[in-house]
C-alpha cells in the first residue's frame, strides 16, 4: 500500500496486479510504503477501512481518493496458479506442481478451499464498507495506459515501470465446463470487473456493501 498525503491519494495492493512494479516506481514519491507483513501491504478495503483510515483521515483529511487494480477473474487466478508452481515451493501444501488448472480451479470452488487453492477474492478485498469507506477509482489490469495516465496526471511524469514478482510463463487451458461453472458461481467478480469505467470512476453496485462497522 501506498499513501501520497499531499495529493490525498491512497494506492491498494491488490495481490497479483501489478503493484509491486508500482509500489517500487512511486517510492520515491509516497510519503509512505507499507512493505510487510503481506496483511498490511496487501490491506485489503475492509483493513484499510479499520487500520489505516482513521489515521489518515485525521491528519489529511476525508476526501482521499482510494485507486486500486483489478485483473480478469480467470486470469488473476491463472497468475496465482503460475506463481505457486515455482521451485522455491516445491513440497509445500501451497505448491500447485502437479495440479493442473483446472483442478486448481475446481479446488478454488470449494467451500473449504486446500491451501493452494485459497488465494482470497478480489470482489472481496475491494467490497466496500458500510461506513461508506471504499475504493473510488478501480483500474483494469490490463489498462496500464489508463492507469499511468492517472497517475501522472496526479502525480506529474513517472519512469517506465519494470516487470517484478511476475509469475513464470506457461500455457493454461480451462475447459468450458469448469470455466462456465466459474463464472456461473463467481459471477459478482465478473460482473464487478466488466463494469469498471475507462476513466477508473467506480460506484459500488447496489447491495454491495456488505460489510463493515
Amino acid at each position: 500500500m501506498l499513501v501520497f498525503a499531499r495529493e490525498k491519494l491512497v494506492f491498494l495492493s491488490v495481490p497479483k496486479t501489478g503493484t509491486t512494479a508500482w509500489q517500487a516506481a512511486l517510492e520515491p514519491l509516497a510519503t509512505m510504503v507499507v512493505r510487510d507483513p503481506p496483511e498490511l501491504k496487501h490491506a485489503p478495503v475492509f483493513r484499510y477501512n479499520r487500520f489505516f483510515r482513521p489515521m489518515l483521515e485525521k491528519f489529511l483529511g476525508d476526501d482521499l481518493t482510494v485507486l486500486a487494480v483489478m485483473r480478469e477473474p480467470v486470469d488473476w487466478l491463472g497468475s496465482w496458479y503460475r506463481y505457486r508452481q515455482r521451485d522455491f515451493l516445491r513440497g509445500q501444501p501451497t505448491s500447485t506442481q502437479g495440479v493442473d488448472f483446472d483442478a486448481f480451479v475446481q479446488a478454488y470452488m470449494k467451500g473449504d478451499r486446500p491451501a493452494f487453492a485459497n488465494v482470497g477474492s478480489q470482489a472481496k478485498f475491494l467490497e466496500p464498507q458500510r461506513n461508506g469507506t471504499a475504493v473510488t477509482h478501480l483500474f483494469r489490469y490490463e489498462d496500464q495506459a489508463g492507469l499511468r495516465a492517472f497517475l501522472e496526471e496526479r502525480l506529474g511524469p513517472l519512469a517506465e515501470t519494470e516487470v517484478m514478482n511476475a509469475s513464470p510463463p506457461m500455457p493454461l487451458a480451462l475447459s468450458r465446463d469448469v470455466a462456465d461453472r466459474f463464472r456461473r458461481k463467481f459471477g459478482h467478480e465478473f460482473s464487478l470487473y466488466e463494469g469498471i469505467a475507462t476513466d477508473g470512476q467506480y460506484e459500488p453496485l447496489p447491495g454491495e456493501v456488505t460489510r463493515g462497522p
